[in-house]
């Protein structure tokens, strides 16, 4: 990989992560915010947050030459920001903006060990990201131009996601491979009330691989489920069925490739079998062989002494990326993603536990535990090496060689 050039451009979203030290567990979280209480918690660990943030460090760590393009404040929690990018390398900060009127973003995580994340969110500068804010000179040199958290951006979801699909549709032209991952939406915000099957069917059919979790797109796309899902009437856990149906949606919608994040439970990750999207999804998807067509996979989390889940899913993305810029297999690919995302809860920050990509690929060579698959698969296939499990609606056939 050229090192002068960034393979791939992250924009959108980013702000300050303010990490408080817990030493909590989840029998007594419920009980400690309870009016007029006084709750002690250690050294608060202070990092950069968000999509470009998260994905791009991570990139950055894997070893991937990588430009981020975010816009903060000229306040102190935009300095903050600005300068843990720089710790990484002075170079990442050419693509961010510094905006004199706006507010710096900046979220409180609540993250004590053994219960689910609680953000306390403000998107400062984040609500007027808009489309003139990508260089897209900067962006026509790069095979990757990866987009984040579009649902804590106002401007993006505004007038059903017509920005974002305006900026997508212009990466496109320069041959680029566009990537998108959302972000779950407070239901009571005006991002809660946005019709976001209107705005997935604008912007879908300028999105080559879209990487949202399984939660964003019960939310987005059926309602009445998650609403089920959080008054604990339907189960947490999916099945291969729902999963597959979510997917061909989403894949209709315009997408070349979906990868859904399960969270604890691991990755899915579906192809089109469409050997034309496949040849139009840019310099990062059309060189793909004919053995990621009409794929639909499966795997669950490796083992690993979690810190903090804080950024897993930005970092599972980086590892998708990564693997495609080194031109892996379908099989390998979901493997690197979820490998570089349990490496990265490893450390409770964000990308602290990320690390090069041999790293990676060592630690996949050598013994490396899974958890069990909690999903019922059915009548899928699987390989047993590395708990892959592969769908038997698999498209492997001659007529889809390009």
């Amino acid at each position: 990989m050229n090192a002068t050039e960034p393979q791939i451009v992250v924009a959108g979203h980013i702000c300050v992560d303010i990490i408080p030290a817990w030493s909590q567990t989840d029998a007594s979280f419920a009980s400690i915010f309870q009016p007029g209480s006084l709750n002690q918690v250690g050294p608060a660990l202070i990092s950069t947050g968000g999509a470009v943030s998260n994905t791009g460090i991570a990139l950055h760590r894997l070893g991937v030459p990588v430009r981020m393009m975010g816009k903060v404040g000229p306040d102190l929690f935009g300095r903050a920001i600005l300068d843990v990018v720089r710790s990484y390398d002075e170079a990442l900060t050419a693509g961010m903006i510094v905006d004199p009127d706006a507010d710096s973003s900046y979220t409180l995580v609540i993250n004590p060990p053994g219960v689910d994340r609680i953000f306390l969110h403000c998107p400062g500068a984040n609500n007027t990201f808009g489309a003139n804010d990508v260089d897209l000179e900067q962006v026509r040199r790069a095979k990757v131009f990866h987009f984040g958290y579009p649902p804590l951006m106002r401007r993006m979801y505004l007038d059903d996601g017509a920005e974002l699909a305006t900026l997508l549709r212009a990466v496109r032209t320069l041959g680029v491979t566009t990537s998108l991952d959302m972000a779950q939406p407070d239901p009571t915000s005006e991002a809660g009330r946005v019709d976001w099957q209107r705005v997935l069917a604008n912007v879908l059919p300028h999105v080559d691989l879209f990487a949202p979790s399984l939660d964003e797109m019960l939310f987005m796309l059926d309602r009445r489920h998650y609403d089920a899902i959080q008054r604990g009437e339907a189960a947490r856990t999916p099945d291969a069925t729902l999963l597959h149906g979510l997917s061909q949606r989403l894949l209709e919608l315009g997408a070349a490739v979906v990868a859904l994040k399960l969270g604890e439970l691991g990755l899915y990750l579906r192809t089109s079998a469409d050997p034309g999207r496949l040849a139009a999804g840019g310099a990062l998807l059309s060189p793909l062989s004919a053995g990621w067509l009409g794929r639909e996979l499966l795997t669950p989390c490796f083992v690993v002494n979690v810190a903090g889940a804080t950024g897993a899913g930005d970092c599972t993305i980086a590892g998708l990326l990564a693997s495609l810029l080194h031109s892996r297999t379908v099989e390998q690919a979901i493997l690197d993603a979820t490998a570089v995302g349990a490496a990265s809860v490893e450390s409770p920050d964000a990308t602290g536990g990320v690390p090069a990509w041999k790293t990676v690929q060592s630690r996949l060579a050598d013994v490396w535990d899974k958890h069990p698959l909690q999903i019922s698969v059915d009548d899928w296939q699987t390989d047993a090496a590395h708990q892959v499990w592969h769908s038997p609606a698999d498209f492997r056939t001659e007529t889809l060689r390009p």
